[in-house]
């Protein structure tokens, strides 16, 4: 039989080991901002029953998930079978906060107001790869359940912030740009959109950015959208920003109320600034978030030059956790993938390199030890890793079959190991330190005495 070559599937990523510790750098980077900001972390089932996807986001999430069917559910085995994949009752996780909602719900009356919650894991989903959007990719999430306030608002904002500062980020790379949708909402209906068109409004600002002005007047009218005063202010200069900008984008008799129709958005960034993110932060009316379960404030982060997809976003979901069976409770939140939070960071150089990452994340060896070339050392070397091992040092050998001492010194170098450890004889090694150039002589019995702590 010839042999068959096999490639990782399309959206997917193989991660060997430098790659992998490039994400785990960034997963470290979550979950020590998530703890310094006082989210526990939770964790959920990687696959949910379809209709639980299906409550927060509607039929339209069907094209968009991976279906999971059982070989020993006669009823789904038929279906797959059938090319009938709608019908299994099983999906992959597209995202998590569903099954947060799940979660809370099931237990509201046993939790604390408010719950401060994180979470980090892989998420799936079916659809067209291209650069920034995979088919799986790692998201980490942020939520406050239980304060329905602006303040909880600006905390949600203020631990993605923190991430961004953590890796090195600052608001000459990205910008939080926010809004909210009930100000939004109010100043949709007096430019004449009714409640059944809002949620197609709410669809045509959120690609605003994306789309012409004949493009979104196309899609508008077929939305059914034909109010003047709404298309005027989709057309509206794009680079219009601010409270201010969009009072004077309203018609006249609207922008007699802009105060009292805007004032969500002043409260919004008052606790922006208050809590010391509002250098981060600036509004945005194109942001609209188009997933219907949002009812308040509402934000992405880009990065500045708009070149690539949102690295993060969330805002206000006051109604989900009933929609699940649980009690009305208010919650805020974000989520935020790696891939293209990495894109970000290479193309702004705040990708550390590898060494870097290594001794980051604690993966530095602490010994490499080496034979001298005798017989009697080469015999040695596992029982002097053993020994190290056992005593917590992590301790690395050569599997080289070369006896010349400069080119496993070298190996030993490339490794980042601090010390090598040359392996004289029964009783004797010669320590050298990897950093500074020193090297000493000592009994194998004091060996481990002679190496320091890691720093």
């Amino acid at each position: 039989m010839g042999s068959t070559s096999f490639q990782a599937p399309t959206g997917t990523r193989d991660f060997y080991p430098i790659e992998l510790a490039r994400r785990r750098y960034i997963e470290r980077a979550w979950r020590a901002v998530s703890v310094r900001h006082g989210f526990e972390e939770i964790d959920g089932p990687t696959f949910e029953s379809i209709d639980l996807y299906k409550a927060k986001s509607g039929e339209g999430i069907v094209s968009e998930i991976f279906h999971v069917h059982s070989g020993k559910d006669e009823r789904s085995r038929a279906g797959a079978e059938q090319g009938g994949a709608r019908e299994a009752p099983f999906a992959l996780r597209p995202e998590f906060t569903p099954t947060l909602a799940r979660m809370y719900a099931s237990r509201a009356a046993q939790l604390p107001r408010p719950c401060k919650w994180f979470w980090q894991q892989s998420c799936f989903r079916a659809e067209r790869p291209q650069r920034g959007r995979l088919r799986e990719f790692m998201q980490w999430n942020c939520d406050i359940i239980g304060d329905g306030s602006p303040a909880a608002d600006a905390e949600a904002i203020g631990v993605c912030v923190g991430l961004l500062e953590e890796l090195g980020l600052t608001p000459e790379h990205v910008k939080v740009r926010f809004n909210h949708r009930g100000a939004l909402a109010a100043v949709v209906s007096r430019l004449g959109v009714d409640e059944q068109h809002m949620p197609a409004a709410f669809v045509l600002l959120d690609r605003r950015d994306r789309l012409s002005d004949d493009d979104l007047e196309a899609m508008a009218f077929e939305f059914g959208i034909t109010s003047f005063d709404f298309l005027r202010l989709l057309k509206r200069p794009r680079n219009a920003q601010g409270i201010d900008a969009m009072a004077a984008a309203l018609p006249a008799e609207v922008a007699r109320d802009a105060e009292a129709l805007l004032e969500p958005l002043r409260t919004v960034e008052s606790h922006l600034a208050g809590s010391g993110v509002g250098p981060w932060c600036s509004l945005d009316l194109n942001v609209a978030r188009g997933l219907a379960y949002y009812t308040g404030m509402v934000f992405e982060v880009h990065e500045i030059s708009g070149a690539m997809r949102a690295v993060a976003g969330g805002g206000r979901y006051d109604n989900l956790i009933e929609t699940f069976g649980g009690p009305a409770t208010p919650a805020v939140g974000f989520g935020m993938g790696d891939v293209v939070l990495s894109l970000v960071l290479q193309d702004k150089g705040l990708m550390p390199g590898d060494r870097e990452i290594a001794r980051a994340l604690g993966l530095r060896p602490d010994v490499q030890v080496i034979s001298n070339g005798s017989p009697e050392s080469d015999a040695l070397v596992p029982a002097v890793v053993g020994e190290l091992r056992r005593a917590g040092v992590h301790a690395r050998r050569s599997y080289k079959a070369t006896k010349n001492i400069g080119k496993l010194l070298k190996e030993a170098a490339d490794a980042d190991a601090r010390y090598a450890v040359i392996i004289e004889s029964a009783s004797e090694v010669t320590v050298k330190n990897l950093d500074d150039g020193t090297q000493v002589k000592a009994p194998r019995a004091d060996l481990r005495a002679h190496l320091s702590p890691a720093r």
